[in-house]
């Protein structure tokens, strides 16, 4: 939801809140898609299998009608980001596919792909195309160090063998996208400093000992949230 926060925050919209939707529908239809090419992929046809593809079905269908909602309603063309995101997305689902959606590749590009919402979302409610590539940028920098550091912790839990410094990397990536971002005026500073204060929380966090899974996660949310908000709140100020 971090990127649907983040672009209606910046520019909300009926349209933005149609793809808002949109992509909440998009990551629940995902599960019974997955279903889908699994069993397909494997060359298996259950009962489970036409369940699934009767619900992601429901759900496709209502993903198209609040795109044509958009569509509809939108004060200027959206489209760019998320077409952009369509090679990403078909990596996730080629992973998916063939029950490899834990690579670090595939989560990556659902990561990544997936924060086109903000571009596209923001894009109906008006802004310009700079400041929504660099609500992009943003949360697929966010999107890298989470990604880096959470794959690292999990790890770390379950006492299997990982190194540190792939985080580490994450994070210095993270910052560099930022910083990028800022170098070509479409990511605030304030943005920039957002990223690069979780960036370093994570760079301390992974060398203590891990914490329980839901607790790393609702760690995440936080730190999603405060990058999100920060980055809304300066890109609205003058």
């Amino acid at each position: 939801m971090e990127p649907v926060i983040l672009g209606l925050l910046v520019a909300a919209s009926p349209s933005g809140f149609s793809l808002g939707l949109a992509a909440l529908l998009i990551f629940v239809a995902r599960t019974p898609i997955k279903i889908v090419l699994v069993d397909r992929w494997r060359g298996h046809w259950r009962r489970r299998s036409r369940r699934a593809a009767l619900v992601a079905g429901i759900e496709l269908v209502l993903i198209a009608v609040l795109a044509v909602l958009a569509v509809t309603t939108a004060r200027a063309a959206f489209w760019w980001p998320l077409a952009l995101a369509a090679p990403l997305v078909a990596v996730e689902l080629w992973h998916d596919m063939r029950s490899k959606s834990r690579r670090l590749v595939a989560e990556m590009a659902a990561a990544i792909g997936i924060g086109s919402m903000a571009a596209s979302i923001s894009l109906t409610g008006g802004v310009a195309s700079n400041v929504a590539a660099g609500l992009w940028l943003v949360i697929a920098a966010r999107s890298v160090a989470a990604v880096a550091f959470i794959r690292v912790q999990l790890q770390r839990a379950k006492g299997h063998e990982h190194r540190v410094w792939h985080s580490d990397i994450g994070q210095a990536v993270a910052v560099a996208m930022a910083i990028l971002g800022l170098l070509m005026d479409v990511v605030p500073t304030l943005a920039v400093v957002a990223v690069a204060t979780v960036a370093l929380f994570d760079v301390v966090t992974v060398r203590r000992p891990p914490v329980p899974a839901p607790v790393l996660g609702s760690g995440q949310v936080v730190l999603g949230l405060l990058v999100v908000v920060v980055t809304g709140l300066a890109v609205q100020a003058p």
